[in-house]
């Protein structure tokens, strides 16, 4: 019997395919991780959640390669690893889980999944031509948020709401820069063994930026619930979901492979709105929908073969 259902669950993934299953976590699981960086900086300072996070992830990831005797960075690698692990870690993650304490995780999701508006932009300002399509995306996305933000007029208001969407708009453009960095001077080595370094080096930095400045709390005051996320957002969020996300990179077209951009907003809207009772109204759902549409038309114009 035991054999049996093996067989047929075993029969079930070949035919879906392990590509598939591993863009299907990937699309809820870092969905979910808004969550959890929420939860977790409610009771301690977002960029130590970041730190503490990046530096367990980073230690499992390096410990494992190095235990396997993976082949060290050389020369020029490293450059390109210090600068993947600020813009990537340093900036991008710890700006958006900083950012996600004055926001709804719902909002922050939704928000960070403009980044392909910036590469258009980024590109734009280095001489690209802006294709009829991307024009087209980038303005369906400004009109998506605007109909969210329907629903926040009145929260435009708080100093700590503006601040916590100006840290999200940073980590997208962080993030579009890093991405641009990864396709021009991508390394030639493990890119497993490359994300646990840039993890690992990015915590040192982040350490050394809010220890100075007193930012953090001893660790004897983060709560357990706190420590429950961290636990989470390393396990789930930096170790299995970046493995299934490299994986999907690696066996799937890139059209396929980045509809988790698409996903992991709503999972975090939805979610969101049944476990911490975040505003989930109308209007924003449909500008989510709008905002999202005009994503998918700039991913596919930035794929777009150049004829």
């Amino acid at each position: 019997m035991k054999a049996k259902i093996q067989n047929v669950v075993s029969g079930k993934i070949e035919a879906i395919g392990f590509p598939i299953l591993a863009l299907c976590w990937v699309s809820f699981a870092w969905g979910t991780t808004w969550l959890a960086s929420k939860e977790g900086v409610k009771h301690m300072p977002a960029l130590q959640l970041a730190t503490i996070r990046q530096f367990f992830g980073g230690i499992l990831y390096v410990a494992y390669f190095i235990f396997k005797k993976e082949p060290w960075p050389k020369g020029k690698q490293w450059g390109t690893i210090f600068i993947l692990a600020f813009l990537n870690f340093v900036c991008s993650n710890g700006l958006s889980t900083w950012g996600v304490k004055y926001i709804s995780s719902g909002l922050g999701a939704i928000i960070s999944a403009i980044f392909p508006v910036w590469i258009i932009m980024i590109n734009f300002f280095k001489g690209e031509r802006v294709a009829k399509l991307a024009l087209t995306g980038i303005l369906i996305s400004f009109g998506g948020i605007c109909i969210i933000f329907m629903d926040h007029l009145t929260e435009f208001f708080k100093p700590d709401f503006q601040f916590g969407i100006l840290l999200t708009i940073l980590s997208t453009i962080t993030w579009a820069f890093g991405i641009l960095h990864t396709k021009k001077k991508a390394a030639s080595f493990n890119p497993y063994f490359s994300l646990g370094l840039q993890m690992l080096i990015s915590s040192f930095i982040l350490y050394g930026i809010t220890e100075p400045l007193g930012m953090n709390i001893s660790l004897d005051q983060i709560p357990n619930i706190s420590w429950w996320s961290i636990a989470y957002l390393v396990i789930i969020g930096s170790v299995f979901t970046f493995i299934a996300f490299i994986y999907t990179l690696q066996h799937l077209p890139t059209e396929i492979s980045s509809i988790y951009v698409y996903i992991n907003p709503i999972v975090a809207m939805i979610l969101g709105s049944l476990i911490f009772g975040e505003m989930l109204t109308q209007a924003i759902i449909i500008g989510s929908m709008v905002t999202l549409t005009g994503i998918y038309l700039v991913n596919k114009s930035i794929r777009k073969p150049k004829v």
